[in-house]
């Protein structure tokens, strides 16, 4: 299996340079004279830092350097192994990663619907039916990802019988979908399962779940959206941040018909830039034989196996969804009709975690307040934690499972 994570590479790798050479840049200008003419400031640059809080930083070090009778050189130095050492960290990180066993393989479950390129397998449990949806942009698997880290096949022995729509990857036909599309394939898997299932949504399925129960509420028992946003603007710098790149992306878009993986993973890494860096320094550490490491390398997987997205959707999300706010707003239609979480009139679960980056807690909540009657779980773990991470039992696993069990009556 050949790797190529972190996606997308050049960036992550580049990020990790500039971020050297902006440090070396904050040193004091005379400490930057003696660097390498690369890591020098040009004549533009020779008031950096420019923040008077950075600056004054800048003061404190060099004061402290000549309270203790260091030479200036003494923090150049230290701050270039420093540079040095963590940049070989993450080249370190990223060669274990690629080198890791490849994590294994779970039995396949059988297919019980399809249509285009999605199915929705069986995972085999005795009592309630519960249909899954996962996000478009990653590999529905997240929810069945290794052994020990499979939300779907621990709730299969808890009393479920849990079903998992994958939605594959966009071909001919999907490429031209737009949101009220994939809202109306979820409809018709919906019609073809027997009787009114628990509808769960995570993420940006969420979003399809909850268009999906308002556009055939007689096919849905019960409703949980898990770390599903609603409220754009929670974080209105980082949301318009990437409303704005809808417009450098529009090329792609006409050219290819689809967002690709990489573009996808730019847009996460821009709200977080060096995350993916602190993650990869970090695994570097690790003993590759520990359970850790072992989900670290099954999650980093799913995570570079992504899936691209339907232009018409990412113009939908990015300039609609981020850009207008269209949800919380009352906007958003999905075949000619508002959704409306308010008008949901069946139970409803709202799973929010805590430490989530990619759905801040705010946006998720804004759901809770147009849905007083829903059952609303906060979880201690981040975005993918609460559904694969090594705490997601008791994080999500187990709340689910317990508020589906108590709901009554439920049809089988």
């Amino acid at each position: 299996m050949l790797r190529r994570g972190p996606r997308p590479l050049p960036f992550h790798l580049g990020l990790s340079t500039m971020r050297a050479m902006a440090a070396t840049l904050s040193l004091p200008q005379g400490e930057r004279a003696k660097q390498p003419c690369w890591s020098a400031s040009p004549p533009w640059n020779s008031a950096w830092p420019l923040s008077k809080s950075g600056q004054a930083e800048a003061k404190r070090i060099a004061q402290a350097l000549s309270a203790t009778g260091q030479p200036p050189e003494a923090l150049a130095a230290a701050v270039r192994r420093r540079l040095v050492a963590e940049h070989g960290a993450l080249l370190a990180g990223i060669r274990a990663y690629r080198a890791a066993e490849i994590p294994a393989a779970l039995e396949p479950m059988p297919c019980l619907w399809h249509a285009g390129s999605s199915r929705v397998t069986d995972y085999v449990g005795a009592g309630p039916t519960a249909l899954f949806v996962p996000s478009l942009i990653n590999r529905a698997h997240i929810l069945d990802l290794a052994p020990g880290q499979s939300m779907l096949r621990h709730l299969a022995g808890q009393g479920m019988r849990p079903l998992l729509l994958d939605w594959g990857v966009p071909g001919d036909a999907e490429r031209g979908f737009t949101l009220t599309d994939y809202t109306l394939r979820l409809a018709a898997a919906l019609e073809a399962l027997p009787g009114p299932v628990v509808l769960v949504g995570y993420c940006m399925g969420g979003l399809i779940a909850l268009a999906a129960a308002q556009h055939r509420p007689e096919r849905v028992a019960a409703l949980a959206l898990l770390a599903t946003p609603w409220d754009f603007a929670a974080t209105l710098a980082a949301g318009q941040a990437t409303a704005r790149l809808l417009a450098l992306l529009e090329p792609i878009l006409a050219l290819e018909d689809v967002l690709p993986v990489d573009a996808i993973q730019l847009l996460f890494a821009v709200n977080e830039p060096f995350g993916v860096g602190e993650k990869y320094r970090a695994f570097a550490g690790l003993d590759p034989r520990t359970p850790r490491a072992a989900a670290f390398v099954a999650m980093e997987d799913w995570l570079n196996d992504g899936v691209p997205l339907a232009a018409a959707v990412a113009r939908e999300c990015l300039g609609g969804w981020y850009g207008e706010n269209t949800p919380m707003r009352g906007l958003w239609r999905v075949a000619g009709q508002a959704v409306r979480p308010q008008d949901w009139r069946g139970p409803a679960f709202l799973a929010i975690p805590h430490r989530d980056r990619i759905v801040p807690p705010a946006s998720a909540l804004a759901l809770a307040s147009l849905m007083p009657g829903a059952t609303v779980h906060e979880a201690a773990a981040g975005h993918v934690g609460m559904v694969a991470g090594t705490k997601a039992e008791a994080a999500l696993w187990t709340p689910l499972a317990e508020w589906i069990a108590g709901l009554h009556p439920l049809p089988l």
